[in-house]
């Protein structure tokens, strides 16, 4: 037989008080109420706890043991729902979001210095990790929310679009191709061309720009990050194309950053979730500040 927080409660009261009537105007009981929850904590714990007169209420041997018990209980049961309290109302808790470098580096530090400035209780992990790593995390539960690019026919995922992301060349300085007005990927490739490396949803998107074009990508260097693409074209090993959420990054280096045409390319990105999981009041919250900073 099962105990609820209830009877505890009641039992409780009446050992506090002394009195079955006193304990059932603090309860807001009728006094056979209260006598049905304590008579059924009884049941269920196998023996008496009270023992009741025409006069006095008096505990049991039984009844002085479980009585500290009982504060326990409902203590613990108190601080649980304080802690539920806390974290709807954003006093403690913590949150795990997962975004691609160029976001994390360039637009996310202003977004987590307003949730903290809103919400200094909650603790927030951020996984710096590529585009199909965020999908991923966010897939596997280990993340509640991710920053990436549209993930595209994913049934399981919500995707919130946030902007359109624009490829962008990358050059060292004084570069011949600098001179140009326009630049185009056919004069990139012209070049020895570091790439994002497969199965990167960027590379795909490329691949299937350029072969519209009936151009053709064949890198002389692939990497998964695109910092180390930026060291590389620093180094003189060639040159590339590269979202345009890098480009702050790309011109720290010393990179020279243009607009590149023929054919332009460009991709959505945004916040995804679990399509089956609420988030939590946190993860909300930081949803929220990163759709307000994305439209202003």
């Amino acid at each position: 037989m099962s105990i609820s927080i209830n009877q505890v409660i009641a039992f409780s009261t009446v050992a506090r008080t002394g009195s079955f009537a006193e304990a059932a105007i603090q309860l807001h009981l009728s006094q056979p109420a209260l006598s049905i929850s304590i008579k059924k904590l009884e049941e269920a714990l196998g023996g008496k706890l009270l023992a009741r007169t025409t006069r006095s209420v008096a505990l049991t041997p039984e009844g002085k043991a479980f009585y500290p018990v009982a504060r326990r209980l409902l203590s613990d049961w108190e601080q649980s729902l304080q802690d539920v309290r806390n974290h709807f109302t954003l006093r403690r808790g913590k949150l795990d979001i997962a975004a691609m470098p160029t976001y994390t580096i360039n637009r996310l530090p202003e977004i987590l210095a307003d949730f903290h400035r809103q919400c200094p209780d909650i603790h927030v992990t951020v996984h710096d990790v590529i585009a199909e790593s965020v999908v991923e995390m966010v897939r596997e539960g280990r993340c509640e929310l991710g920053v990436t690019f549209d993930p595209g026919d994913a049934s399981d995922l919500n995707f919130q679009p946030l902007f359109k992301d624009r490829f962008i060349a990358i050059l060292p300085a004084k570069h011949r191709l600098l001179m140009k007005e326009k630049l185009r990927w056919a004069d990139v490739l012209a070049y020895p061309h570091i790439s994002l490396q497969r199965p990167a949803g960027a590379r795909a998107l490329i691949d299937k720009a350029l072969a519209k074009q009936g151009l053709v990508l064949t890198p002389a260097f692939e990497s998964h990050q695109l910092v180390s693409i930026g060291r590389m074209v620093m180094a003189g090993l060639g040159l590339s194309v590269v979202p345009s959420t890098s480009q702050a990054q790309m011109e720290e280096m010393g990179l020279q950053c243009r607009a590149i045409s023929s054919p332009v390319i460009i991709h959505q990105l945004g916040v995804i979730t679990r399509r089956q999981q609420s988030l939590s009041v946190a993860a909300q919250k930081m949803e929220s500040l990163i759709q307000v900073a994305s439209s202003t």
